[in-house]
């Protein structure tokens, strides 16, 4: 999932059919279970992982089983989607196949299917439906927060505030912190208490905890939470290759430099450990 990029073009196979076919519009991004599921995947996470798509139901939805004379010779050596005689590997939720087997695929289902894959390349990127998601994500719990009558109005005021990086949860960070790590910004009106484990994400605790924040300029705030950056423990800055170059260096980042911004508290380590795994875009 990680790997996945907007304009991707994905092949849901299910009952050894193809029954629809998606283009991504997003990287993936944390999101909770959908309530929808219900009971479905029991041993499944709470907190998963989620790409916007926009997909089509083909009219004609082939077995693959029915042509592996043709598919066959065109799947990936390693981790391959289907098996020879063409059914599902249960092992494999999602794999990359060549763009010639997608392409022989889309024909087999229909000329609708075969311009889709055939002319994706050519469309513009659409990439703010994972910020849409994540705000939305975050509304949800802030509301449940509100609800929540076991928690004094104080701390409740104060873990709110800290979603934006203000109030308690900022003041707490500055004793750490003293300007931005990347833009060396030292003024507080300019500064935002960025998480480092994303509130989303955190405990009550975590969310006020000063060692899960750093002090960073807006732009630099969007990149690190978005995933656009991250930080090595030694405090290498970490750039994503789905980055802008361009955009980057407009907003304070030296893209294709090494940069180092000092040391990590032990803690605050602990913290990117998970923004390295869970919030850093891994796609290729």
């Amino acid at each position: 999932m990680r790997e996945v990029a907007p304009q991707d073009v994905i092949f849901s196979f299910r009952a050894r059919k193809i029954v629809a076919v998606s283009v991504a519009q997003s990287y993936a991004y944390e999101s909770p279970k959908p309530a929808e599921f219900g009971l479905a995947g029991p041993n499944w996470e709470k907190i998963g992982w989620r790409v916007d798509v926009a997909y089509i139901v083909p009219h004609n939805q082939i077995e693959p089983r029915e042509h592996m004379a043709v598919l066959a010779p065109l799947l990936p050596k390693r981790y391959a989607p289907l098996q020879p005689n063409g059914d599902g590997l249960q092992g494999v939720y999602l794999a990359e196949v060549p763009r010639i087997f997608a392409e022989v695929l889309a024909g087999l289902i229909g000329e609708d299917v075969r311009q889709l894959v055939s002319v994706v390349a050519d469309r513009p990127s659409v990439v703010g439906s994972a910020a849409k998601g994540l705000d939305e994500w975050e509304e949800h719990i802030q509301m449940d927060l509100v609800k929540d009558r076991s928690i004094p109005e104080t701390e409740k005021s104060a873990i709110i505030k800290a979603r934006r990086g203000q109030g308690l949860f900022k003041q707490h960070v500055m004793e750490i912190e003293k300007e931005c790590r990347i833009t060396k910004v030292d003024n507080p009106v300019h500064l935002i208490g960025s998480h480092i484990k994303p509130w989303r994400d955190s405990s009550n605790e975590e969310r006020l905890d000063g060692e899960n924040g750093l002090l960073l300029t807006p732009s630099i705030d969007h990149l690190f939470d978005r995933g656009f950056i991250s930080f090595e423990n030694n405090g290498d800055v970490l750039v994503s290759r789905v980055a802008d170059d361009v955009s980057l260096t407009r907003m304070g980042v030296r893209a294709g430099e090494r940069v180092n911004v000092g040391g990590f508290t032990h803690q605050q380590r602990l913290y990117l450990d998970f923004h390295r795994e869970s919030v850093f875009l891994q796609a290729q």
